[in-house]
């Protein structure tokens, strides 16, 4: 072989060893986003079931007055 082949052989080598590399930086970047995107769903579940939590607290707490407001009634006290 000519040294000019030995040289593009070696740029080919090259790039090759380069395009395994990206190859591998890739698959760690799509798994990083997927941890990061399994991460937010669960974020979103977490304020959801929050929310929930806060609506039927507040049934609750509307549940009572409602209940204090006709006692005070019954006893006639003004509140």
């Amino acid at each position: 072989m000519s040294n000019v082949e030995n040289l593009i052989l070696e740029h080919l080598k090259k790039i090759q060893a380069e395009q395994a590399a990206a190859r591998e930086r890739d698959a760690d970047i799509l798994l990083r986003l997927a941890h990061i995107e399994a991460g937010v769903g669960r974020l979103g579940r977490d304020t959801a079931s929050n929310y929930a939590e806060m609506i039927e607290d507040r049934h609750a707490v509307d549940k009572l007055k409602e209940r204090i407001d006709r006692i005070e009634r019954r006893l006639e006290i003004n509140g």
